[in-house]
């Protein structure tokens, strides 16, 4: 079956199959055209011979005749032929029980002759019978009850329906050649321009948007390039158009992030000196400055993502590598954010499984990971380190009420939020997207999933990796 998988393989087999069968149906009516001619012709000789005999006979028979009359009725006709009257039979000529039964009854019941072709060991023969016919006073005819009957070996004339049928046959196995021949050369003229358009199909897919064909002709194949040109013709102005709009909206997030960084210096700056006097402060004018305080650092990490989602769609973000106990680098993530081991937080982290990474890039992952399942999980929260022979994976598992399915497959999106009605969360709805970025970076990968009784990510580093810039 995989011989017949292309194109090119069905369409040599259908021209060549389809010319096979022009060339066996012709030579089958030539054969059956010449077959009938060569036995009319024979037929037709043998029939009006018989006539042109029994008529040409000019002494009287009577009604019955004698022996002798039929004798020389039968020795007149000059044939290999029997006369019969009732159970009287001419001495002369073949046994009259050699004539089918079928064709005798049908010559007693008829005036008409008859003949019947039949199949004998020693060879096809035809066979001829005719009625004597009498005339009544009234001039019609009817028939005497005598009957005349004649054989004609047909062997010669089946050795040339033979030899007929095998030069038929011949003429059509020389045939195959021509028809494979054929069928290569419609094959190719077909499939040509259909490989054209696939070898341009390969490039439009891999980004040349450019590629266009030359159109040929005026028919179908050629509607189909001008079709073809007229899409990509169309898809590169779309694409043109949707990554300038890209580029703009790129270049508008990062000179946005960028210019709100410094006031937003000052902001926390001054919202920290808020935080430590709160406490002296009114109590509506602490509620306040809490709150400000709150957004701030809120908008200050909204801004510092979009300014790392910024870095990696720029293509500027480079790995710095080096080789860490991964343990070690866990742990310290996790201290720098004031999460401790404890009944919230349960670690697994043997010592000495080593890596290259990027120190900072490794920090922002954990911190995503773990922030993630305190803010949308529930404790305990399991962080999971393992080594095995294809590279280390870092499992971080909460106990809360999981990801739903609807939302699973575009967890990693940016502003992918897992309750989509609520507006605003305590995160930028960037961390999970950052983290991907980075494992990416680092030649590794992150899997979301649903355990039933909380969400678990997977984050998988090579144990060796080479900087690269994106």
């Amino acid at each position: 079956m995989r011989l017949l998988s292309g194109l090119r393989p069905r369409l040599i087999l259908a021209f060549a199959v389809m010319t096979i069968i022009g060339a066996a149906a012709a030579a089958g009516a030539s054969y059956v055209s010449a077959r009938n001619a060569i036995l009319k012709s024979v037929q037709d000789a043998a029939m009006d011979q018989l006539k042109d005999r029994v008529g040409a006979y000019d002494r009287p028979l009577s009604t019955p005749p004698t022996q002798d009359q039929l004798n020389d009725f039968a020795g007149s006709l000059r044939l290999t032929a029997v006369a019969v009257h009732g159970n009287l039979r001419s001495v002369t000529g073949p046994d009259v029980t050699r004539f089918s039964p079928e064709l005798r009854r049908t010559v007693a019941g008829d005036i008409r002759i008859q003949f019947q072709r039949l199949e004998r060991d020693t060879g096809p023969e035809l066979q001829v019978g005719l009625p004597v016919l009498t005339r009544r006073p009234d001039g019609s005819v009817e028939a005497s009850g005598t009957e005349v009957y004649s054989l004609t070996s047909l062997v010669q004339q089946q050795q040339a329906i033979d030899e007929l049928a095998k030069s038929a046959w011949q003429m059509a196995a020389l045939v195959l050649p021509l028809a494979a021949a054929l069928a290569l050369l419609a094959a190719r003229q077909v499939l040509r321009p259909v490989r054209a358009l696939n070898t341009a199909a390969a490039q439009l897919g891999e980004g040349r948007l450019d590629v266009r064909l030359p159109a040929k002709g005026s028919d179908e194949l050629a509607e189909l390039v001008t079709t073809f040109n007229n899409t990509a013709a169309e898809l590169e102005r779309t694409v043109g158009e949707v990554r300038a709009m890209e580029a703009d909206a790129r270049r508008f997030v990062a000179d946005v992030s960028h210019e709100l960084r410094t006031p937003l210096a000052a902001m926390n700056a001054v919202t920290d000196v808020l935080d430590e006097d709160a406490d002296t402060l009114p109590p509506d004018t602490a509620v306040a400055a809490r709150l400000v305080s709150g957004e701030t650092r809120r908008l200050t990490r909204l801004v510092q993502d979009l300014v790392e989602i910024s870095r990696f769609d720029a293509g500027r973000a480079e790995l710095v590598l080096d080789e860490w106990d991964l343990a070690t680098a866990i742990r310290d993530s996790l201290d720098a954010r004031g999460w401790r081991e404890g009944e919230d937080l349960v670690t697994d982290l043997p010592e000495g499984v080593l890596a290259r990474v990027d120190r900072r890039r490794l920090d922002l992952i954990v911190a995503n990971l773990v922030g993630n399942a305190f803010r949308h999980g529930a404790a305990p929260v399991e962080v999971r380190l393992r080594a095995g022979d294809d590279g280390v994976t870092l499992a971080v598992e909460d106990h809360g009420p999981g990801i739903d399915s609807e939302v699973l497959p575009y967890v990693f999106d940016r502003f992918t939020k897992a309750d989509t009605a609520r507006a605003r969360s305590e995160g930028s709805g960037l961390g999970l997207a950052i983290a991907l970025e980075n494992a990416r970076l680092h030649g590794g990968d992150i899997t979301a999933a649903d355990t039933g009784h909380g969400a678990r990510f997977v984050l998988r580093l090579p144990h060796r990796t080479e900087g690269r810039t994106r």
